[in-house]
């Protein structure tokens, strides 16, 4: 069960990726098969993944190339890892749980949210896919803003777009980077573990 901070919240903020749908072992293993085609010298193991879940994509292999001194060209490697996810793209699956409490926020009145880094592209396809597109007014990804998280951009942009005050909101967020960012904007948040609600590594 989730545990939820006491709070009469007047708007709820879901990050997309292992929140509202269960694709981080998608995007793993897109990524896996993107740095073996441009021959990364490191190995990219899921709990270094998941360290810098929340990340941008580009900014993910700029941070990566400083971390381990490579080369891999960003926006290359971006590409091939949207091609791999394009063929995963059907194993994502819903995570209940999160997406019943958005429902119910919905139902209440309250204004909900999307708020990603991921791309605009991406984050619309994966809501589409979990069913639950047309839940959310207000949808944020990665283009819609300049720092990726722990920044508190994102959120931010999400608070004022839903016409809400940043501390009368309340973040879902499965990233360690996700919850500083929503510290750092001044919102209480909720952390979807992903130990269990992710699938792990495997696809």
């Amino acid at each position: 069960m989730l545990k939820i901070p006491a709070g009469d919240f007047q708007g709820a903020i879901f990050d997309c990726d292992g929140t509202l749908a269960d694709s981080m072992p998608v995007h793993y293993q897109a990524w896996v098969e993107a740095f073996k085609a441009h021959h990364a010298k490191f190995d990219f193991t899921w709990e270094l993944f998941y360290s810098m879940a929340g990340t941008g994509l580009e900014d993910s292999v700029v941070q990566l190339n400083e971390r381990f001194g490579d080369t891999l060209d960003p926006h290359a490697t971006v590409k091939t890892q949207m091609e791999m996810l394009d063929h995963l793209h059907h194993k994502i699956t819903p995570i209940v749980e999160v997406i019943e409490i958005a429902r119910q926020y919905a139902a209440e009145g309250k204004k909900i949210s999307v708020s990603s880094g991921g791309t605009y592209r991406h984050v619309h396809e994966t809501l589409q896919q979990a069913g639950v597109h047309e839940l959310f007014p207000v949808i944020i990804t990665r283009e819609d803003y300049t720092h990726s998280k722990p920044a508190p951009d994102c959120f931010l942009l999400a608070a004022e777009r839903m016409g809400v005050p940043p501390e009368s909101c309340v973040v879902f967020e499965d990233s360690l980077l996700g919850i500083e960012s929503a510290n750092r904007a001044n919102m209480a948040s909720v952390y979807v573990q992903p130990e269990i609600y992710s699938k792990g590594s495997g696809i």
